[in-house]
């Protein structure tokens, strides 16, 4: 700190400014010891402020991505028991002709376990082109399986808990026997902790005979009204599949997801809250402290002909530099710390990776150089015009 402190304030100290200015800049330049036990507090605070906000964007914005790669449709369907199919063949038919839906894709999720000491992974039989790959919010390119191998994509979390990577091999318990697939390609998935793996439909029924689906996503043609087509559904549903079965468009699945996501971090942003407050409070009573034992020193000023404004000022401008290099070693610093949260901690707690998203945490980032460098710039002049009260010649006098 007293580096950097040195190295952003001497070059005032060189231009030609107004006293107030040079005064602050000298002495801040001259001690940057006694500046850094006041960064302390700016630092800490800036540091953890821009590090979680890094951390929480970066999250939000990966989660608000995928929900648009997996959530193509306008329209989706989920029966609530996954183990039960749902859906059969000639429902899905009837969905897919109703009045106002253009196409219809069906998906079959069951749940398998791949090890015993580990918790059950979710198998997902979704719809792709004849030999090619599904629509999935790839990491990293998928690749052909071997020929004659069936492919199988897997999604990030499982493909860290078991260490596979594409090319490796995977026993699968379905329709009870073990099937070998071949990992073509690792993908993005927020929503299953432990992990699942993805087959072609096709394949999935060539292997288990299931025609059945659970959950279903519909196309709706141009110029459809979408609350006409949930009513639709609704009453093609059976009644005792239609009270089990969640019918919503795709916005609002999205925007429920995100609410959720934003109400789950609300305590993180209260955190950071009172982080600035005690950074600031910090602040305040170290400059404080220092600047009521500056009154010798305010005295000897106004002895050479300084006036009580320009020693405010002073005052004032010290707290505005060291709000401004508090503000900037802690943005340095918590961009460092928020690289690490998502690097690093978030893939070893939670299995996945997200990517950096930058706009959000620089805009705060300016409002929060803003405010600390005012609040040092207040608690300085405020504790200055205490000093100051005081006899200039009463002052110096406690130094004969």
């Amino acid at each position: 700190m007293p580096w950097l402190a040195r190295r952003m304030i001497s070059p005032l100290t060189r231009i030609a400014a107004p006293v107030p200015v040079r005064l602050a800049a000298a002495r801040l330049a001259g001690a940057p010891d006694q500046a850094a036990v006041a960064l302390c507090g700016l630092v800490a605070s800036a540091s953890l402020m821009a590090a979680m906000g890094m951390m929480v964007a970066s999250f939000r914005g990966s989660v608000d991505d995928w929900l648009g790669a997996i959530l193509p449709a306008d329209v989706y369907l989920r029966v609530a028991d996954a183990e039960t199919a749902g859906l059969d063949p000639a429902l899905q038919s009837a969905l897919a002709a109703l009045p106002g839906v253009k196409s219809m894709e069906a998906r079959r999720s069951v749940t398998l376990r791949l090890a015993a000491d580990r918790p059950p992974v979710i198998l997902l039989a979704v719809p792709a082109p004849a030999e090619g790959t599904p629509d999935l919010p790839w990491r990293g390119a998928p690749r052909r399986a071997a020929e004659g191998a069936t492919p199988a994509w897997i999604s990030e979390p499982l493909s860290r808990l078991y260490r596979l990577s594409p090319g490796d091999t995977l026993d699968l318990p379905l329709a009870g026997r073990t099937v070998k697939v071949q990992v073509a390609g690792v993908w993005r998935d927020y929503g299953r902790q432990f992990g699942a793996v993805a087959l072609r439909r096709s394949d999935y029924l060539r292997i288990t005979g299931d025609a059945g689906a659970n959950e279903a996503g519909l196309f709706l043609q141009p110029g459809a009204d979408q609350g006409e087509v949930l009513g639709r559904i609704r009453k093609a549903l059976p009644p005792d599949l239609a009270a089990q079965t969640e019918v919503a468009p795709s916005a609002e699945i999205r925007r429920a997801a995100l609410r959720i996501f934003d109400r789950s971090f609300a305590v993180t942003y209260a955190l950071e809250a009172v982080a600035v407050l005690v950074g600031v409070a910090g602040v305040a009573a170290t400059v404080s402290a220092q600047t009521l034992a500056r009154r010798r020193e305010f005295g000897m000023l106004r002895h050479v002909g300084a006036g009580r404004g320009q020693i405010l000022a002073m005052l004032a401008l010290e707290g505005a530099f060291l709000g401004a290099v508090g503000a900037v070693a802690g943005l340095a610093l918590g961009a460092a710390m928020g690289q690490v949260l998502i690097q690093v901690v978030n893939p070893q707690s939670f299995n996945w990776t997200m990517e950096t998203r930058w706009p959000w945490g620089l805009l705060g980032g300016l409002a929060l150089a803003l405010a600390l460098t005012l609040a040092s710039s207040l608690t300085a002049l405020l504790a200055g015009r205490s000093a100051l009260s005081a006899d200039a010649v009463r002052a110096v006098r406690e130094d004969w």
